[in-house]
């Protein structure tokens, strides 16, 4: 008789913690979500491993070994006492990467409902006004691109990041709108890695002061993103075509590039204390509310889906409050 043969089942080794994070994060195209969800993963990742008497990290633990309870205790343990726009963002990053890897099939646990996510307290951005605005962008130290921008970001209220992305064959300029990928924007496509047009676009408009700008700023270029940098990249920097001016070489200008421009041109006590790109659209949305405009139309101008989104970028001026404020003074006439 002959002896028995034994089989060795070779099973997969159990996925751990930090890399699913690392894969999960390899999924993200765009540089800035990238370096914000790595804050809170990573962060995430290290504190649930834990670190050896060293101070060097412990081999990373099995991520089906992981109860939901721990994630929440992680997260109040790093983010507990931060702001709650910090929290949020923090638990929401956390939150995405345990539902790619439960969409993958593996034994993953949740963000636990003792984690929820806090109400945003009203925005306390800086609304600026037109006349600063305008003297800001009527400077002569200031460069046409940054004019430009500056002035885009306050008439189309759109996000910095959405104007920047935008080609110059994206433009209708008679028309004075231009398609956007917005923030969260789907792609038509199910295949990964779709590109910029694949995805729903929305679209932005501006008023005739940006439109002459553009006019100045484009010159006979008819290709390429609309604003670029002033040099060329270095032979170990790749680009995407799109991001790259055809004749010129010129790469697109990146947002954080623009946010330290706007900086520089706006600091009061050295970097770190100017304005950031985000007030212009604030202040765009403040003072079409100021202007009469309806809850709607400032929905439909933000690209906002919910009203309760949309209010904390609505902050009247004191005048606009001592105007309001005055028809119920003595002497007013009444119409109810």
């Amino acid at each position: 008789m002959a002896a028995a043969t034994v089989t060795r089942i070779h099973t997969a080794a159990p996925r751990t913690l930090r890399a699913s994070a690392e894969d999960f994060l390899d999924t993200i195209r765009s540089p800035n979500t990238r370096r914000a969800y790595s804050i809170a993963i990573v962060k995430t990742v290290d504190h649930l491993d834990g670190h050896a008497p060293d101070g060097l990290p412990e081999p990373s633990r099995p991520l089906a070994t992981v109860s939901d309870g721990e994630i929440g205790d992680a997260l109040e343990t790093l983010w507990g006492t931060a702001a709650v726009n910090t929290w949020n963002a923090r638990r929401a990053a956390v939150g995405k990467w345990l539902s790619w890897c439960r969409e993958q099939g593996w034994d993953t646990p949740a963000v636990p409902a003792s984690a929820a996510r806090s109400t945003p307290p009203d925005s306390d951005t800086p609304v600026h006004s037109r006349t600063t605005i305008d003297r800001l962008i009527g400077r002569r130290d200031v460069h046409l691109r940054e004019k430009t921008l500056w002035r885009m970001l306050y008439e189309t209220c759109a996000r910095a990041e959405e104007l920047l992305q935008i080609n110059i064959e994206d433009l209708d300029l008679p028309g004075r709108c231009a398609p956007v990928k917005s923030k969260g924007a789907k792609p038509r496509t199910r295949r990964r890695g779709a590109t910029h047009h694949e995805h729903v676009l929305e679209t932005v408009y501006w008023d005739a002061g940006t439109a002459r700008l553009l006019s100045r700023l484009l010159k006979d270029r008819t290709r390429g993103p609309v604003f670029v940098t002033h040099r060329r990249p270095g032979p170990s920097k790749y680009h995407d075509d799109r991001d790259t001016c055809p004749d010129t070489g010129l790469a697109r200008l990146s947002y954080d590039q623009a946010r330290d421009l706007l900086d520089a041109a706006t600091a009061t006590d050295g970097p770190g204390t100017g304005w950031d790109l985000h007030e212009l659209r604030h202040s765009g949305l403040t003072h079409l509310g100021e202007s009469g405009a309806s809850l709607l139309e400032l929905m439909a101008k933000s690209r906002h889906r919910k009203p309760e989104n949309l209010r904390r970028y609505f902050k009247p001026s004191p005048q606009a409050m001592r105007d309001l404020t005055s028809l119920l003074g003595p002497g007013t006439d009444r119409q109810h």
